[in-house]
């Protein structure tokens, strides 16, 4: 991967970014997005940020061969703290935890200000983010879930709107799975979810043989559950899970 070939899951992730904005990239690492969202005209300026030294100075370094440094700030810090409020109209974050990436969003929501679009992409758990998203007035217009190299990623994009909009009565099901990806239900969502409650029924099995059961009652009921819920998401009558 380098500025001019990006990988699949990246691509996903630039190609929602809107013509001529200020793009955020937090958690930059090698400024590849950045770069590449710069030289392809889908942005006007971008702002690269980094806590990691290496990291930091690898973004800056691709920037400078880019010849890209009148238009990519790269800048040392945690999360958002790397921008002021109203400096940026759209932000990435892509390849972290979703647990992680709520937990950024939370700290710097008052550097959110003039932000028009955020584009997210967890490792795992996106249903932090959806959670998150609802809590602070983001409406989810886009998901995406793709694979790899053998790992599948979603990419959720959200704007400032009515959070609720895109749930149903199902919203438990769809804030686990996707409302938009449930109801598209492509093969790539069918393998991770196929995979994830294969998962569960393992920890499920070691939870059984726990010596106090008691104390494993509450994790037996939250694991079963799950399982529930992505039975119904999958429309899979293979395991009985009980």
């Amino acid at each position: 991967m380098n500025i001019n070939q990006l990988s699949n899951r990246l691509m996903a992730v630039v190609s929602r970014i809107p013509l001529h904005s200020v793009v955020a990239d937090i958690g930059s690492d090698h400024a590849y997005l950045p770069c590449y969202a710069i030289k392809n005209g889908l942005a006007d300026k971008a702002i690269a940020g980094e806590v990691a030294d290496g990291p930091f100075l690898a973004a800056q370094q691709q920037v400078k061969e880019a010849g890209l440094e009148e238009r990519i700030a790269v800048r040392k810090g945690n999360g958002l703290e790397v921008i002021a409020s109203g400096e940026a109209d759209c932000v990435t974050i892509a390849g972290m935890g979703g647990t992680l990436i709520a937990s950024i969003l939370e700290e710097g929501k008052d550097k959110l200000g003039g932000v028009k679009r955020l584009i997210l992409q967890p490792n795992l758990r996106a249903d932090q983010i959806r959670k998150w998203l609802i809590e602070h007035g983001w409406e989810l217009i886009d998901e995406e879930i793709i694979e790899e190299d053998g790992k599948i990623y979603e990419i959720l994009t959200a704007e400032k709107g009515d959070p609720e909009r895109p749930y149903s009565a199902k919203k438990e099901l769809e804030m686990l799975t996707g409302p938009m990806l449930l109801a598209q239900k492509n093969a790539v969502f069918l393998k991770k979810w196929q995979r994830e409650a294969a998962q569960l029924e393992v920890v499920l099995e070691n939870v059984k043989k726990a010596e106090n059961q008691a104390a494993a009652a509450s994790k037996k009921r939250e694991i079963l559950h799950e399982l529930q819920l992505i039975k119904e998401a999958i429309d899979s009558e293979e395991s009985e899970w009980t």
